[in-house]
């Protein structure tokens, strides 16, 4: 089974639709991957499995985990052929060494790093390449920062609250270099995303809300909201539009020691 991912015509096997497949987020990031037939390669964070049958469609041996149930549930609906696990990307570990680590969007909700980069390091052969791209420094920094600004200003402590772990390009390329790694690429891509309007950023603050108001009871948030709205707006609205202030660390490297 393959498919191109460089715009040649692709052959599309089995239950792997070509046209679906290249139409999902992160599969540029493939590119840098460069999947062959025949290599085994681990998608860390594989949420619904799109990106791990899109590996899988070039002829590689793609495994997929995630530490979301729901996330392998849906994924083996969409994609029963494929080998897809519930695992703890800071534990797994594998019984044979993959030629790749792929992940793209995940590495940002784990904030030990280390244990991860152990995993890495642990699945991959010597001469193995890792390929990332996840939420770097910076990212919505302006909005967890009005959110900071309005909690504290009720009363709430804001310690604690945000999940995400956000290194600088130094910090994460540090980490694989004292790991064994020789980090070949690394880019910090300011990536602004625009929002339907004010009720995009409150839809947004919503979907959030069990990490940032989870004491907080509905009738609070709405007030809270609102002001945060207004302490963001000078940073987030520009040309009558918001934009959320969205940043990505983009990371190739390879094992250089056993």
């Amino acid at each position: 089974m393959s498919i191109s991912l460089d715009g040649s015509t692709p052959t599309s096997p089995g239950s792997l639709n070509f046209h679906a497949l290249t139409a999902r987020p992160g599969i540029e990031l493939l590119t840098w991957l460069h999947p062959e037939p025949g290599e085994r390669i681990l998608d860390l964070g594989c949420g619904n499995g799109d990106l791990t049958a899109a590996i899988a469609a070039t002829g590689a041996i793609a495994t997929g985990i995630d530490a979301s149930e729901g996330m392998i549930l849906r994924a083996k609906q969409r994609y029963p052929e494929l080998d897809l696990q519930m695992r703890d990307a800071r534990h797994y570990r594998g019984d044979r060494r993959f030629d790749a680590v792929f992940s793209h969007a995940a590495l940002h909700w784990i904030p030990d790093a280390p244990a991860v980069v152990e995993t890495i390091r642990l699945a991959l052969r010597k001469g193995g390449r890792f390929v990332a791209e996840f939420a770097g420094k910076g990212n919505v920094a302006a909005l967890t920062g009005a959110i900071a600004q309005v909690l504290r200003a009720h009363g709430y402590p804001w310690e604690g609250r945000n999940p995400w772990y956000h290194p600088s390009i130094g910090e994460y390329a540090s980490l694989l270099e004292q790991n064994g790694f020789r980090v070949t690429f690394a880019r910090h891509l300011d990536a602004p995303t625009p929002l339907k309007g004010e009720e995009g950023l409150r839809k947004w603050l919503n979907s959030f809300a069990g990490y940032f108001f989870p004491e907080i009871d509905p009738t609070e948030r709405v007030v809270l909201y609102d002001e945060v709205i207004r302490v963001a707006k000078p940073v987030l609205y520009k040309e009558e539009q918001w934009m959320l202030d969205t940043s990505r660390l983009r990371i190739m490297a390879v094992k250089a020691t056993e």
